[in-house]
């Protein structure tokens, strides 16, 4: 082949490859060879005895082998017999065999030869059962070898020992079923009811799985009706699964029926539901799943809520979902849920081939109810643009040995290029590796994989090509093995070497028998890249073995050419390839077995290798309908002569854009679809065409345009008919619009009526011949005393409708109660989130006075009827009530009475449910002003029909007034223009668009804002240029006056005229003018202000008809004081050309309550000197004076009087100086330590309690204290006036009231109060001495009182004692002390711890209370020691000690030597 590959060649695996898979596994039953041609592929066990004069004859083999010999199948017969062996000869030795068999039966007839012809046969059969021997032998090694050689000659698919068995138990008992299964690799066992997988987590207690050495069981636990069910066993491994099933049926003693026992499945009954046990069945499907719009790969859920009447603890209806009519089964697409009041459907993965019409069913005892709606699937975007999408629906149409021919649908989406064809991928079961099965793309829907395993189980999928690239590949098929039907069900499920399968044959094949002829050949497919020939095997029995060779042969010639030269086919079906294009065959088949090959079967007729199949013919007549405001019916003629029509893709396509789109991806096979998804409004054409295997067709004519609007259809019948009024022979009726009005406005209502006499009904009679508009109408002629019955009917333009249930029976007697009757037809309009209106129509039945007024009442939709209250305690005249504070979402009724002199009539028939809820997209009425001054109302609608009607009305009541307004209407906006407003056009304005769901609005035209729309009104007749600000004056630099204004906006075109004392002034020397139109900004700059400038100045407006001025007027002294600030600027401006002030001499107090004068200066330099100075004298301390940034600190830290004058900071240099000045003297000072007196007292802390010896203090701590803090304690909202006993005053920071000697009648709210006059008051601290708090500071204090007294006259030693005293020995020692206590203390001496009295040696002395001696008239070493003196009263003990060291003058006098 020679150019350019193909891309979609280039990207797959081993393109350069044939496309028709060789297995290595590819064998041939027998060793037998016919003819030259025919090679064996068995082993060949001869034997080369010279003694055997007869031909040498094969011994029949029932091995599979493959290229390299290796044993890869057999076939085992079952019943066997002693010619077996003879199934093995060849052609040509069975020919050699029986000629010689024929001759020696003729020739030699005599006894002699007889017996030598016997001899021979025995010599035969002993030598075929050596070889038998022999070769069985060879056979069992063999297969050891290549168990011990190849593992997968283990494996095998999994197989029932022993299968479960069904079982009747009774109620509450427990079930087992087991099974034993084998299989290797070991198979996994999942357990199903009913199709859906047990999880016995789940179902915690219920369900028992085990499974042990190849045994698995499953217990159910206290079955009851619920588990009657059928149950499935699965085993599976990589070589395939199988299944076993058993059914399980609980009973339940006779009598024993509880109240949830699910009623038994309606039977025999066509009319009526059925009610077994007592009970009937309602079913009702409410919040439903609507038409539905996914993409490939999304996951969808499909739901429904069913209400199903009496409820029933734990009953269980029956619900089935449908997909096109077709029962859908639970699996890994499609997963169903039944949570006991909704059921729901989850499409795991959207493919095209879930695109359909989907049906829930619930099926009760008493009947089933369906609700339908259809899902469509639109292709998921594609991994190249412009690919195509992908095939869908890929299935298996036939499967056999050989081959598979897989079939799928094309997409109809092809990327906006023809799609060259489609490549079929497969995949073995067990692996994940896809292989491409053929190498060009191929146009037809179908196509046989070839070079497949036998016995082995298979996936494909399919993928689209056109010239922008390959398409995503579809849903893989579902699972097929390739082998023969008849295979499949003969097969037992032994284990066979590689195939994983033993071909069980139902009996021996004949020996010696070459198999007859087949027959009925013919050629059931045919495309240009294949051939299918199917035939029937030969009718002979014993012939199973037979394999086929198929022949070919060119047309008009008789040269037979063998198609499978090497390899018989199994099946009666063959697939051809690789036949030229637009030849012409011949075929023919011949069978072939152990004895030979058969004679071959008729030719078939000569077929051309072409497409068989032709594409459909064009479909015809395409006629859209009206459907809905998003569908549209379109229906066509079939395409003729259509054969294997699979069905057909719609496309539409809005009128103009040249762009279609699928209305469906998934081929219908009917000649009419409705097509969702449309645009409201639109106009569309649409084109259909046929899709068959061998393409699509070409596209039907376009259709006629048709608009996206709901068809037009008789309406619904009316409801709630009521009397209005009644008198001797005339009744007056009312009753509500249809639910559904068809589409179109309704023309009228037809009433009928028909007398009922005793409980029967009579024949109806029309009330009107010609259609009644509005909702009430007088039935006449009548009868007094008579009862009827009322029908009514409404009509459109489609027709007139189905008529209404019956009415109540009606009493025809003349009323004469007082009060009114009922009002009636009652609507609501403008429904909103917390508001909507409420519109009636008054009673025809007036009473005896006329009606004065209305009472409107209100209740939630479902609350009882003790729940009405009334909205109005005052009656209103009006038809119509605007109701209030409602609840956001909260459903509401309504009804009415009317009133007049008598009382109160009857209440109105209640009005439909409203839900206060603010729809999405509501629009309210808009107030608009034109350029010209036109007063219009404005109301736009989004949700508009194409027979929407915009409906104005004042009051509520139509206007006919077109004199005073005038309503124009462009698409779906309208608006009511007011040509002379006035108060006449006062009231309530609401519009109404009709066929939409409920849009309207209203605006309320009060005295109010009539007056307000008027003055705008006027301002747009006779604009004026707005202005931002009017004409102003400010001050420049160098004291310039600037004169300016802004206006809001102005064009390129607008101009000023400039003024003063009426005349124009123009630019020059005195007057710089400048306009900014991009900024609207006018200004005029003078240099300076004379005496002659003053009077007024005007700037006068004008852009185009629009027109403004502003003046400014600058006389007496506000024009002297504007010169004074003019002068001052300029002055200014000469002070900042050298060093100057930016920010005069100013002070601050900081939190520390120090104060800092400081000022800001600019224009300096490093010559620029700084000067500060109080009271006329230059401060010479330098240390607190700062100069950094250009501000200059001056910090005086704990200010006193003394700090009082006035301070002066000097600045200067060469170009100039500059003074600032602050005088803080006299009020100035008073308001700066008022400032500081502020932060001290915001510093000081709450008011605390404590207790002393001499009474209760209350305490606050400030930050910072100055003597000039003026502060006043108070006592119960009083100064406190102060005394002995009742101090104040400060220790450090703190501040204190000493209440000494405390009283109950000091108990009260105390308060200090920082006195500080800045004209905010002062700060105030307080604290309550009462109660606990009194209680625990008086006894506080009493102890600390107490321990003051009794640390004061407690016993003390004052002193006079030393700590040591040494004295020569016989010296006398005289020691004295002072003593003081109240009461007197008692006084005791002590030596060494021992208590010492008064004796001539020792005296001890306490005199006068005072003075304690202690005395020893002459010392010795003996009064050496430790000595105390202790003295004690009632209040406490003090002890004072000394030493005493007695020395000898001698042992002095030795130790200084």
């Amino acid at each position: 082949m020679s150019g350019s590959v193909p891309f979609y060649r280039k990207h797959q695996r081993g393109y350069d490859r044939g496309y028709r898979y060789q297995s290595g596994g590819r064998y041939a039953a027998g060793p037998g060879g016919g003819g030259g041609s025919t090679r064996s592929r068995g082993l060949d066990w001869s034997s080369q005895s010279g003694l055997d004069p007869l031909p040498k004859r094969t011994k029949p083999s029932y091995l599979a082998v493959d290229r390299e010999n290796q044993i890869i199948g057999y076939v085992v017969p079952i019943f066997r017999s002693s010619q077996e062996f003879a199934a093995g000869y060849s052609d040509k030795t069975r020919l050699r065999d029986t000629a010689a068999y024929m001759e020696s039966r003729d020739m030699f007839t005599s006894g002699l030869e007889m017996e030598r012809s016997e001899q021979s046969s025995r010599k035969e059969a002993m030598r075929e059962t050596a070889q038998r021997i022999s070769f069985n032998k060879t056979i069992h090694e063999h297969e050891e070898h290549f168990k011990r050689m190849n593992e997968d000659s283990l494996m095998h698919v999994p197989e029932f020992i022993i299968k479960p068995r069904s079982h009747t138990v009774w109620e509450k008992q427990s079930v087992r079923l087991h099974c034993t299964v084998s299989g290797w690799p070991d198979p996994r066992v999942v357990w199903y009811k009913n199709n859906v997988a047990i999880d016995p987590l789940a179902n915690a207690g219920k369900y028992k799985i085990e499974g042990k050495y190849s045994v698995h069981s499953l217990e159910i636990n206290r079955c009851d009706f619920e588990d009657t069910a059928q149950y499935r066993v699965s085993a599976m491994n990589v070589k395939g699964e199988v299944s076993a099933f058993a059914s399980v049926v609980v009973k339940r003693f006779k009598g024993e029926v509880d109240e949830f026992l699910p009623a038994p499945r309606r039977t025999g009954v066509k009319d009526g539901p059925v009610s077994e046990y007592g009970i009937t069945f309602q079913t009702h499907i409410v919040d439903k799943f609507g038409v539905s719009f996914g993409r490939e790969g999304e996951t969808m859920s499909l739901g429904c809520t069913v209400i199903i009447y009496p409820t029933l603890h734990r009953y269980q209806p029956e619900v089935q979902w449908y997909r096109d009519g077709i029962l859908l089964s639970p699996s890994k697409w499609n997963h169903m849920h039944w949570s006991g009041d909704r059921a729901t459907l989850t499409l795991t993965h959207l493919n095209k081939e879930d695109e359909g019409l989907y049906t829930l069913r619930v099926t009760t005892k008493s009947g089933s109810k369906t609700y339908s709606a259809y899902v469509f699937v639109r292709d998921a975007d594609t991994e190249v643009e412009g690919a195509p999408g992908a095939p869908l629906d890929v299935c298996c149409l036939d499967a056999n040995k050989d081959y598979i021919i897989v079939s799928w649908k094309q997409p109809a989406v092809d990327g906006g290029n023809s799609i060259l064809g489609y490549f079929v991928d497969r995949c073995e079961v067990g692996t994940t590796q896809w292989i491409q099965c053929n190498d060009t793309p191929i146009k037809f829907a179908r196509f046989p994989v070839t070079g497949l395993v036998e016995g082995r189980s298979y996936t494909f999928r399919v993928r689209a090509v056109n010239k922008s690239g390959m398409s995503r590949p579809s849903r893989v098929s579902e699972p097929v093995a390739a082998m023969d039907p008849a295979d499949r069900a003969r097969m037992r499920g032994t284990s066979a070497p590689w195939t994983g399968q033993i071909i069980v044959t139902e009996e021996e094949p004949a020996e010696g028998i070459v198999p007859g002829r087949p027959h009925e050949l013919q050629v059931t497919e045919a495309t240009r890249n294949y051939l299918v020939l199917s035939w029937k095997p030969p009718g002979e029995k014993g012939l199973e073995g037979v394999m086929y060779y198929v022949e070919k042969c060119v047309s008009g010639t008789d040269s037979w050419q063998r198609v499978n030269t090497e390899i018989p086919v199994k099946s009666p079906r063959f697939a051809l390839f690789d036949l030229a294009e637009g030849n012409s065959y011949c075929f023919r088949v011949r069978c072939c077995n152990a004895a030979g090959v058969g004679e071959p079967s008729d030719p078939t007729e000569a077929t051309t290798v072409r497409d068989k199949l032709d594409t459909p013919s064009a479909p015809s007549k395409v006629v859209p309908t009206r459907n809905t405001d998003t569908s549209v019916v379109v229906s066509w003629e079939a395409s003729l002569d259509a054969k294997e029509l699979v069905g057909y893709y719609i496309e539409a396509s809005i009128v103009g854009s040249n762009v279609w789109e699928p209305c469906n991806n998934k081929p219908v096979n009917v000649t009419r679809f409705i097509c969702h998804g449309l645009m409201t409004g639109e106009k569309y054409v649409f084109r259909v065409r046929a899709v068959n295997a061998a393409g699509l067709s070409q596209f039907s004519p376009e259709s006629e345009p048709v608009e996206v609007k709901a068809a037009i259809a008789s309406p619904a019948p009316p409801f709630g008919i009521s009397v209005l009024e009644c008198v001797r022979d005339s009744m007056v009726l009312a009753w509500k619009q249809p639910t559904f009005i068809g589409g179109a406005d309704i023309s009228g209502y037809f009433v009928d009526y028909r007398e009922v006499v005793d409980g029967v009904a009579g024949k109806w009679h029309e009330a009107n011949i010609r259609a009644v508009s509005e909702r009430a109408y007088r039935v006449t002629d009548l009868k007094e005393n008579k009862k009827y019955q009322f029908q009514v009917r409404a009509a459109n333009i489609a027709g007139v409708g189905i008529p209404s249930l019956p009415s109540d029976t009606f009493l025809c007697e003349e009323w004469t109660i007082a009060v009114p009757g009922p009002p009636h037809d009652l609507q609501l309009r403008e429904v909103r989130a917390d508001s909507m209106v409420l519109l009636w129509r008054p009673p025809v039945y007036q009473g005896r006075n006329p009606v004065n007024g209305f009472y409107v009442d209100m209740k939630e939709a479902e609350a009882p009827e003790e729940a009405w209250r009334g909205l109005n305690t005052k009656a209103t005249q009006n038809t119509f009530f605007k109701v209030k504070n409602l609840k956001e979402e909260e459903t509401y009724v309504f009804r009415v009475r009317a009133q007049n002199q008598a009382g109160v009539g009857k209440t109105s028939d209640i009005s439909d449910p409203v839900q206060a809820a603010t729809k999405p997209g509501t629009k309210e009425i808009v107030v608009d002003v034109d350029d010209d001054g036109v007063i219009s109302l404005n109301f736009e609608c989004a949700d508009m029909t194409p027979d929407s009607k915009f409906v104005w009305s004042k009051n509520y009541e139509d206007m006919d007034d077109s004199s005073r307004l005038t309503v124009e209407t462009k698409g779906n906006k309208s608006k009511v223009m007011f040509k002379s407003p006035g108060e006449e056009d006062i009231g309530i304005y609401s519009c109404m668009v009709t066929h939409t769901d409920g849009a309207s609005s209203s605006y309320t035209i009060s005295p109010d804002e009539l007056k307000r729309l008027l003055e705008i009104s006027r301002d747009h007749k006779f604009p004026t240029i707005p202005l931002k600000s009017n004409l102003a004056v400010e001050m420049l630099e160098k004291g310039k006056v600037r004169f300016w204004l802004q206006a809001e906006q102005i064009s390129a075109n607008g101009k000023v005229d400039y003024v003063f004392n009426d005349n124009v002034v123009a630019q020059g020397e005195k007057y710089k003018m400048s306009f900014d139109k991009n900024t609207g900004v006018v200004e005029m700059i003078m240099e300076s202000l004379m005496p002659e400038d003053e009077g007024t100045f005007t700037f006068q407006m004008q852009d185009g008809k629009a027109t403004n001025q502003s003046s400014l007027v600058l006389i007496g002294d506000v024009f002297k004081d504007l010169q004074k600030e003019s002068e001052f600027q300029r002055k200014e401006w000469f002070r900042k050309q050298g060093p100057h002030f930016i920010e005069y001499l100013a002070y601050e107090v900081t939190p520390e309550c120090c104060v800092v004068l400081k000022c800001k200066v600019g224009n300096i330099k490093k010559e620029t000197s700084a000067l500060w100075y109080k009271d006329g004298r230059e401060i010479k301390a330098d240390e607190n004076l700062g100069f950094t940034e250009g501000v200059l600190k001056l910090e005086i830290a704990q200010i006193s009087k003394k700090d009082a004058g006035v301070y002066e900071m000097v600045l200067k240099d060469d170009r100039g100086k500059d003074t600032s000045k602050l005088n803080l003297t006299d009020q100035c000072f008073k308001n700066l330590m008022n400032e500081v007196f502020n932060y001290i007292a915001n510093s000081s802390t709450p008011l605390k309690i404590t207790s002393t010896d001499q009474g209760i203090r209350l305490y606050t701590f400030v930050s910072y204290y100055n003597d000039l803090l003026p502060v006043t304690w108070h006592y119960k909202d009083s100064a406190i006036a102060f005394s002995d006993r009742l101090k104040s005053g400060v220790v450090g920071e703190q501040l204190w009231l000493q209440i000494s000697e405390p009283t109950e009648k000091d108990m009260g709210k105390y308060a200090i109060e920082f006195n500080i006059n800045d004209g905010r008051g002062g700060l105030r601290r307080t604290v309550e001495l009462s109660g606990q708090a009194y209680e625990d500071a008086l006894a506080e204090f009493k102890r600390l009182k107490a321990a003051a007294i009794a640390e004061k006259n407690r016993a003390r030693v004052a002193g006079g004692l030393p700590d040591v005293v040494t004295i020569q020995e016989g010296k006398a020692l005289n020691l004295t002390c002072n003593i003081s206590g109240d009461p007197l203390p008692q006084v005791t001496w002590l030596k060494n711890d021992r208590e010492l009295t008064s004796n001539e040696h020792c005296i001890l002395r306490f005199e006068s209370g005072k003075f304690a001696s202690f005395t020893i008239t002459a010392v010795s070493t003996a009064d050496t020691g430790k000595y105390s003196i202790l003295v004690k009263n009632k209040h406490g003990t003090e002890s004072a000690e000394f030493t005493v060291s007695v020395f000898i003058p001698e042992e002095v006098a030795g130790r200084k030597q």
